[in-house]
């Protein structure tokens, strides 16, 4: 048989057939190829773990190098810090026993005051010029010799720190180094004494490095810590390449990952030394996982591929005879489930899904074009109903006026003329926005409504700028503040009460601001409001409704608040952008 022999018979079997051997073949070449290039992708992402696994066990490496960097700062501070200075200065000019007994004290309490403050400190020493010492902290004694050994190797030193390390007569770790005399600008370098500063370098690993492994800090040949290492550090070979770092050696028969660094300053080596199976015991099971996992899907995945081919043909034939009864118009059968009324949620079941809902669209799509056509006429009969009754009200407003003229009763005809104008602009919502003198406009017709309801008891005062009229503000905005101001402070009080709105522009934009002198408004009103904290008794425009519109037209940067520091009654004021014009 040849290969068109058998493209021809792959051609012509079933789709559960094509699908069984095509799903058999992709998984097969898959396995194989997964397992060639297995191990190449370990050997690429065990380098990758090594050298990230190093870096994060380095860091605690450089944590207590940064740690000892600040403590030797410390011992510079201490030195230059100038009451210092002058203490051992006049220690060496041979003072008074009670001056020197004066001075020592306060050299005691503030090396005092600077070991209390360090957690990984025994003690802070300095042994003046004439040989006494001076101590604050945990304090030891050291003999002749370990004082001479000390001095000598801070003189080394010139006056730069130096170390001395953790020996079996003291575990700590000593910075050490000579105190020359300098103030401001004279630099005479003459000797003061020696600062001994003695660190608890147990404590400060123990902080800092972590639980996992053990820590090796050495210089040379010396250990400096730990006290008694568990491991003979000259048997760890430094790493082949210096870039990356670390090592996986056997020690005494068991393999460890050693992360080394070298420390630039002081020249140590700090060496972190963890059992390799600790850290990546986890790593070597997930690979060996890896193989056995992959046969297992690659057997349950050719399973599930013969089920799903012998299941694929049948829901096919179901959706082929729905489709024949949707073409004839017979929606209703065409719209049926399937026996057992679930459909799976594969391809041909969200294809059968998506069927049914074409179907159940194209019915409601029928149904509402009709519905719809009727709303229509009913919603144009209403709209061309709804246009008569404002025209119908100013007409009227119009009659009324041309009375009051005719009676000579200039109040009314005043009051009915500012009704009129308010009313069609609160009507007209054609415009939701509109210029800042459109909008006074509507205010002044409403105070003119009101000065005749309340005389001499309403002081109305304008005071916005002419450059700011044509500035864009929401529609119904000052009118419903004013609305406000009348209702919540000249109604709450006998007196006259003056109502202001004012306006002024700053580099961060417009501020408009409606000033009573009546009650007060309480403080965080706004914010209460919105948390619905308190509710407001009016039918009007809320101050939410407005402070909602502004935000919604300019932004969220912008809207109104209440100024808590306005000294008498209330004051409301509305931010704007700047440069918004109509």
């Amino acid at each position: 048989m040849g290969l068109r022999a058998v493209l021809d018979t792959y051609r012509h079997m079933k789709i559960k057939n094509k699908l069984s051997i095509l799903i058999t073949m992709i998984i097969a070449v898959s396995l194989a190829f997964t397992i060639l290039i297995q191990q190449y992708v370990f050997s690429i992402y065990d380098g990758q773990i090594y050298d990230k696994s190093s870096r994060v066990l380095n860091l605690s490496s450089t944590a207590i190098e940064t740690e000892l960097k600040r403590l030797q700062q410390l011992s510079y501070r201490i030195l230059a810090e100038e009451q210092v200075q002058e203490w051992l200065t006049s220690l060496k000019k041979n003072p008074s026993d009670y001056d020197r007994l004066i001075i020592s004290q306060y050299l005691v309490d503030r090396l005092i005051s600077y070991s209390g403050e360090e957690p990984y400190l025994y003690s802070i020493q300095i042994m003046d010029a004439k040989g006494n010492e001076h101590e604050g902290g945990n304090i030891l004694r050291m003999d002749a010799e370990r004082k001479r050994h000390i001095l000598n190797v801070a003189a080394e030193g010139n006056g730069e720190n130096r170390w001395i390390y953790p020996d079996s007569n003291d575990s700590a770790l000593i910075a050490t180094r000579e105190i020359r005399s300098f103030h401001k600008t004279n630099f005479d370098l003459d000797y003061l004494g020696t600062l001994v500063i003695r660190i608890n370098i147990e404590k400060l690993v123990r902080d800092i490095a972590p639980e996992e492994g053990d820590v090796l800090i050495v210089s040379d040949e010396h250990v400096i810590f730990p006290k008694e290492p568990s491991f003979d550090w000259s048997r760890i070979r430094k790493p082949m390449d210096a870039g990356k770092g670390y090592e996986i050696q056997k020690i005494n028969g068991e393999e460890y990952f050693i992360a080394q660094i070298q420390s630039l300053n002081t020249g140590w080596t700090y060496l972190n030394i963890t059992p390799f199976n600790q850290i990546f015991d986890r790593i070597i099971f997930i690979k060996e996982m890896v193989v056995f996992v992959f046969i297992a899907i690659f057997v349950v995945v050719i399973l599930l591929g013969i089920r799903f081919s012998y299941s694929l043909t049948r829901p096919i034939d179901e959706l082929m005879v729905r489709m024949k009864l949707a073409e004839k118009g017979n929606f209703e059968e065409a719209n049926l489930f399937p026996p057992g009324g679930q459909v799976a949620m594969n391809e041909i079941g969200l294809l059968q899904r998506s069927f049914r809902f074409m179907i159940e669209r194209i019915n409601t799509l029928i149904q509402e074009n009709y519905a719809n056509r009727l709303l229509i006429k009913e919603t144009e009969f209403k709209a061309l109903q709804s246009q008569i009754n404002p025209h119908f009200l100013y007409n009227t407003l119009e009659s009324i006026n041309w009375m009051a003229k005719v009676n000579r009763q200039s109040k009314i005809s005043e009051m009915v003329e500012a009704l009129a104008y308010l009313l069609r602009h609160s009507v007209d919502l054609k415009e939701p926005i509109i210029t800042l003198g459109e909008e006074i406009d509507i205010v002044r017709s409403y105070v003119t409504i009101q000065k005749i309801r309340f005389e001499e008891r309403l002081v109305f005062r304008l005071d916005v700028p002419e450059e700011l009229m044509s500035r864009a503000i929401p529609k119904l905005t000052l009118q419903p503040l004013m609305e406000n101001a009348i209702h919540y402070a000249l109604e709450s009080i006998m007196e006259p009460c003056e109502i202001t709105i004012r306006g002024w522009s700053t580099e961060d934009g417009i501020f408009l601001a409606v000033d009573d002198t009546g009650p007060g408004i309480p403080s965080g009103l706004i914010e209460r409001l919105r948390s619905g904290e308190v509710t407001t008794k009016g039918k009007g425009i809320g101050l939410l409704n407005i402070d909602d519109r502004i935000k919604l037209a300019f932004g969220e940067a912008y809207g109104i608040r209440v100024d808590e520091s306005a000294k008498q009654g209330a004051s409301i004021i509305l931010s704007l952008p700047k440069g918004q014009e109509e």
